[in-house]
Order: structure tokens, then sequence, then C-alpha cells
């Protein structure tokens, strides 16, 4: 009878990862995590594992426990955490422009979970396509050719109606979808939402791209991940935020994509066994408060 060698994949076949059965401390002296048996993952960084293995109490002014799945809680320090949304944008929602039931689906919970993390401080970053004139000239070919379809439209070309041109900042197929624009301007107003242009399906593809000298200026290092599309753009950045060592956590109700079946869940597959955790928008909002 085969058996899995015990080095493989940790996540191979994996529906959960199992409790730890005593506390452990993950990464190095500046840059650390500590998981502990009762399902406790604190992402603060404010404690070293203790010799006794005693987990630390919630301070509650400056730290939020968010249960995930996977039954784990994470413990995050509401100063180094950003909501970072992803192309809710009227290109890819606007029915206009497209059918997108599942990402418009997002925008109600995604409303909701807003005003509860503004109140504990959580800063609530939008990042978005949004191309210069400058940028269409130095795109790579793969990713130009990836919105030209049959050989048509493009990067920067004109749309129908008054949307503008295809992804160039200020048009307005580039701006956030219904509610969700408004919802921005009032953020922007009280000093709670920042609007970050991206090049590329990742945010966060290079070092010296706007959200990566965003979050390294502003010493966030906890991500809370939505929008469209899951396995696209979302992932994309998802997974180079975790090669650069940030928390990341994917939240289910305000993520969609229009990719067939599959491509979602095998974003949340990886997401909570591998690259980081996974939660919702009910966890959020009730761990606020």
């Amino acid at each position: 009878m085969s058996q899995v060698p015990i080095h493989d994949t940790p996540i191979l076949g994996m529906a959960t990862r199992p409790r730890v059965s005593k506390a452990i401390e993950y990464g190095n002296i500046a840059n650390f995590w500590v998981e502990y048996p009762s399902g406790l993952m604190d992402l603060t960084r404010s404690q070293h594992l203790t010799i006794d293995g005693a987990e630390p109490s919630l301070v509650s002014s400056t730290q939020l426990d968010i249960p995930v799945t996977g039954d784990r809680t994470i413990r995050v320090d509401k100063s180094r955490t950003a909501a970072v949304i992803i192309d809710m944008q009227n290109f890819f929602l606007h029915p206009e422009l497209r059918v997108h039931k599942t990402g418009l689906a997002c925008v109600d919970p995604l409303l909701k979970v807003i005003g509860p993390l503004r109140k504990q401080g959580v800063k609530i970053l939008w990042v978005n396509w949004g191309l210069t004139d400058q940028e269409l000239k130095t795109l790579p070919p793969a990713v130009a050719r990836g919105f030209r379809k049959g050989g048509f439209g493009g990067f920067g070309t004109e749309m129908p109606g008054n949307f503008g041109r295809l992804l160039m900042r200020d048009a307005r197929n580039s701006e956030l979808y219904g509610p969700l624009q408004e919802e921005y301007l009032k953020g922007k107003k009280e000093g709670t939402d920042v609007w970050i242009h991206k090049n590329r399906m990742s945010g966060i593809w290079g070092h010296q791209t706007a959200l990566d000298l965003y979050l390294k200026e502003n010493g966030i290092t906890t991500l809370l991940f939505g929008g469209v599309n899951a396995d696209q753009c979302v992932s994309g950045t998802f997974i180079d935020a975790y090669f650069q060592g940030y928390d990341c956590v994917m939240v289910e109700d305000i993520t969609a994509t229009t990719s067939p079946a599959g491509g979602l869940e095998n974003v949340l597959y990886n997401a909570a066994n591998s690259q980081g955790f996974v939660t919702n928008t009910s966890n959020i909002i009730n761990a606020s408060g």
C-alpha cells in the first residue's frame, strides 16, 4: 500500500491544516509569527514565544482577533493592517460594459465592512488599473495582448459611450463602480482611504511599485484582500505580497471572478492552506465590535 512521503508538499490533499500540539514561532528575530495550540495565530510581532509557551492576552486597543477558516484566529495589529481592494472598477463591473454577477455581489458586503475597518484605524487601499501614456509605450507584449480581443481594442483605446480610454487614469471606466466611487471619495476626505494606481495584473510586482512603497513607508505588514478577478489581478497581487513577506488574508465574500468553476476555489484553497488565510466580512465586522 503506497503512502505519501512525510516530506511531500505540506498541503497535498489537505482539507484543513491541523492545529499545532505546542506553541511554535516562525520567522526571525525581527519578522515573526507565533502559533498556539488554541488556534491563535499572532501576527502582531509584539511578543516572541516565551519559555512556557503562554498565550498573550488580546490588547483590544491596538489589536484585533479575526476568525479565519481552518479553525484558526489571526491576531493583527490595527495600525499595521490595510484592506487592499483590487479593480472594483467600471471596466470590470459596470453592466453596460460586461456581465459580472459575482463581482457585483461583492459590492454590498464590501460597503458594509469598510466602516468598521475605518473605525479601527485600518487603512482602505483602492488598488486599480490606471495607466499613463508613457506606460503604454513600455508595457510588455504579453500584458498588452491580454486586453486585446481578436486584435481589436486594448489599453488606451476609446470605449463606447462616455467611458473614456480603456483603463487610463481619470477615465470613467477606470473609476470605482457605482457607490464604491462615492465611498472612496468619502474616505479620501476623512483621510482613511488611498487610491493606488497599478500597471500590471499584480499591484506589487516590483519593489518600487506605488503599493509596495506605500506599505513600506507606513509600516503595514498585514493585508486584507478583496476585489476582481480573484484568479488574475487579486491572486497576482496576493501571491507577490506573500513572496515579499506580507501577511496575506483573502476576504472570501468580497472576492470574485468570471473564470470557469475552479478558478476561485483554487485561489481560496491555496490562500488558506499555503500562502496565508481566508476569512469573510462577517468575521471582520464581529471582531471590530
